[in-house]
């Protein structure tokens, strides 16, 4: 379930400026023991320590693979490919440093197939987070969804468009810079 809190943009200038918005709540990190836990304990026949040595080398191989000049592709994941963040513009080609005019190079991670913001708003069940606060009661115009005891969606029962965007082109993605 994805849980959200409503934001409103105090940005003054903003054109949004007073609006609300939704924001998702993460309330775990999961590390590489932890993914590598869960995983086990998905009728696998490997151990958590067999799982998570995998995982440890793929990461290692991506970071070289990128590091060579390929993109990586894991089906239902993400394409990783590596950016560059240029600090100013040359005026002439004949002008351009490296040490001058780029600050870094930065990991991109484009979504693919099941992570795909299509794919995520088929399955997302959405729900106010102050819902799920122990000792709140649920909000009058929110229904319970058969399978979580609670879902709130959209008018009309249809997913929101544009939800799980990953590249972060949704036009109020983090609008107050948190």
């Amino acid at each position: 379930m994805v849980r959200y809190i409503l934001k409103q943009i105090k940005i003054t200038g903003n054109k949004c400026f007073g609006k609300w918005f939704a924001k998702n709540v993460v309330e775990e990190t999961i590390d590489l023991d932890g993914l590598a836990e869960h995983m086990s304990n998905h009728n696998s026949p490997y151990s958590k320590g067999v799982i998570k040595g995998l995982l440890t080398d793929m990461i290692s191989c991506i970071k070289e693979l990128l590091l060579e000049g390929k993109n990586v592709k894991v089906d239902d994941l993400a394409i990783f490919s590596l950016g560059i963040k240029n600090k100013e513009m040359a005026e002439k080609e004949e002008d351009f440093t490296v040490t001058k005019n780029i600050s870094g190079v930065k990991l991109k991670a484009r979504a693919t197939g099941d992570l795909m913001s299509k794919s995520l708003n088929l399955e997302a069940t959405l729900k106010k987070a102050s819902l799920l606060t122990p000792g709140t009661s649920p909000d009058p115009g929110t229904s319970p969804s058969p399978s979580q005891g609670g879902g709130q969606q959209p008018s009309g029962g249809q997913q929101p468009s544009g939800g799980g965007n990953v590249e972060g082109n949704d036009p109020i993605d983090e609008p107050n810079g948190d």
